[in-house]
């Protein structure tokens, strides 16, 4: 007598990989944290920084204002910058730029490239926005001469009348600044 076996559970489709679906996974979850980064720093009541995306449709772009903290050569300054986050952030760190010309000693002045430790080899996926963005502020009032992207800046740092002259020749107000 033969013996029939038939299972109740439907038969299995074969496994395949799905890479595109993966990597809309891994979008999907970093546009998650940028997204819950957004309302964090919305809801923040740190002074004199902002950043938000550059449109609705993405999240991976943004612009921000940094306002030169006080007591310092850049009180009353405010200086626009670019974020772009790569599809790995946290993992990887944004890359980060001065559209606002910024004469200062970590500061390419004609690039916008910030020479700061947080952003290169010291990055952590523990950083956000804000503290980048706060760190940047700081990074204003506080510069590493020992690590110059800026020699010139770098020299006058320690004369604040000849800094702020330089300063000055360099910055553009937000309103003359055009957007992207």
């Amino acid at each position: 007598m033969e013996q029939l076996t038939t299972s109740l559970a439907p038969p299995r489709a074969p496994q395949k990989s799905n890479v595109a679906g993966s990597s809309q996974q891994v979008a999907g979850s970093v546009a998650k944290r940028l997204g819950n980064e957004l309302m964090t720093l919305m809801m923040s009541s740190s002074p004199g920084i902002s950043a938000f995306p550059k449109n609705d449709g993405n999240l991976f772009e943004w612009i921000g204002t940094i306002e030169g903290p006080a007591d310092t050569v850049y009180a009353g300054l405010a200086f626009r910058i670019s974020i772009s986050f790569p599809s790995n952030y946290p993992y990887v760190a944004p890359t980060i730029k001065f559209e606002t010309p910024c004469y200062h000693p970590n500061v390419d002045l004609t690039g916008g490239a910030i020479c700061l430790d947080i952003l290169q080899d010291k990055w952590s996926a523990v950083y956000s926005v804000q503290t980048i963005l706060l760190s940047l502020q700081s990074l204003l009032g506080e510069p590493n001469n020992a690590s110059p992207l800026n020699p010139d800046a770098a020299g006058l740092w320690n004369t604040p009348d000849a800094f702020k002259t330089q300063l000055m020749k360099h910055y553009r107000p937000l309103k003359d600044v055009t957007a992207p």
